[in-house]
């Protein structure tokens, strides 16, 4: 029994009721495309100045993770910004990450897919589209060399210099009609990173869809797909419709994914999505479900999960990254709750407590001993006495 805060400061008891679900292998093959973007796991005994020098990570921790998510069948979008890329991972780790994961991903028995995020944030003061092209190359090139596939991120230094759709569509066709093999385009909005707000040159939604709809279908056999994180499910589908085909749908929406990915009877989206590095053994278990025509165990394990991921990516999103480690902290998956930058600090006390609520009636605190323990211990430090 727990002693947990609630958001209208009050104290309440708690015990913990849910049955967890056990990780394990899909029976059958997935009928959806599913990346989890994963975190970093920090190495705080080898940290120093965190906020002024690139992170200490224990590699052996993070990649461990990773192949955890692979053994149930996920693939892993690597490096992405729930690894906090320019929010306290700069790219020379982001770099050692990928080549790191490239070479485990190669050697674990499901040869997993891996995604890599390219992006612009090792380089400072881009000025031109020229700039910024060769920016992201500099990345690209160095994924592709360690076995990756592009994930072309959203970078800040476009909206920075005020650029017009124009310039994106420069940039945007030098790097896609580069690449070795077909990229996955990246849309993520400003409820993500505020540095992204008038995305491909525009603050209208319809507009900017309409320009990168164009943008594909110039050349779509250079397109595997497209990462849209808007939170809107209305214009996810309508834009899916509109795509060409064999050009895939990957749902950034961590507020309305089961739908999107069951999908309307004529199409559905595939995912890549921060919520499924915490939500694993239901997203592959559901997923399965899904592949053997079990609408009804899809929906079943879902459902509990989205009260979670709506809490974990609530107002203000960009620190949705806290609850994703929070809770590899509760499971197991590391031995402590700290993280690049003390991102940790970015939520309170009373969102981790709901967190650990929502992830037991999830059925998703897996050894639920450690994770009344560590919670009665991170409860203490906040100066909760538990009885």
């Amino acid at each position: 029994m727990l002693t947990l805060p609630t958001q209208d400061f009050r104290l309440e008891s708690y015990r913990l009721t849910g049955e967890p679900l056990v990780p394990r292998a899909p029976r059958v093959a997935l009928t959806r495309t599913a990346f989890a973007a994963a975190h970093v796991v920090s190495d705080p005994l080898r940290e120093r100045n965190p906020w002024d020098t690139r992170p200490a990570v224990d590699w052996e921790t993070t990649l461990a993770f990773r192949e955890g998510l692979w053994d149930q069948g996920l693939g892993l979008a690597e490096a992405m910004d729930t690894a906090q890329r320019g929010m306290g991972v700069d790219w020379l780790t982001a770099k050692e990450l990928i080549e790191r994961t490239m070479r485990a991903a190669k050697a674990h028995p499901m040869r997993p897919r891996v995604a890599c995020g390219a992006g612009t944030d090792h380089a400072t003061g881009l000025a031109s589209p020229d700039a910024v092209a060769a920016a992201y190359e500099e990345q690209a090139e160095a994924i592709e060399r360690a076995g990756g596939q592009l994930i072309l991120m959203a970078t800040r230094a476009l909206p920075a210099m005020g650029a017009r759709m124009d310039v994106y569509h420069r940039v945007y066709r030098r790097l896609i009609d580069g690449a070795e093999k077909p990229v996955i385009l990246h849309w993520l909005g400003e409820m993500f990173d505020p540095a992204l707000k008038g995305y491909w040159g525009t603050e209208d939604v319809g507009e900017a869809s309409d320009f990168v709809l164009s943008l594909i279908a110039e050349n779509p056999g250079q397109v595997d797909g497209i990462k849209i994180s808007l939170l809107d499910q209305a214009h996810e589908e309508a834009f899916r419709a509109r795509l060409p085909e064999g050009v895939r749908l990957y749902t950034g929406d961590d507020f309305n994914y089961a739908p999107l990915i069951a999908g309307d009877g004529w199409h559905y989206s595939h995912a890549l999505l921060g919520i499924f590095a915490a939500i694993a053994p239901a997203a592959a278990q559901a997923l399965e479900a899904l592949a053997e025509g079990d609408r009804a165990t899809y929906d079943a394990l879902f459902a509990p999960t989205v009260p979670l991921s709506r809490e974990i990516f609530r107002a203000p999103t960009r620190f949705y990254k806290a609850g994703i480690a929070f809770l590899a902290w509760l499971n197991g998956w590391q031995r402590h709750f700290i993280m690049p930058a003390g991102f940790q600090s970015s939520r309170d006390i009373t969102h981790y407590a709901e967190v650990f609520r929502l992830a037991d009636r999830a059925r998703l605190l897996a050894k639920p001993d450690l994770a009344e323990a560590r919670m009665r211990g991170l409860l203490d430090l906040h100066g909760i006495e538990q009885g």
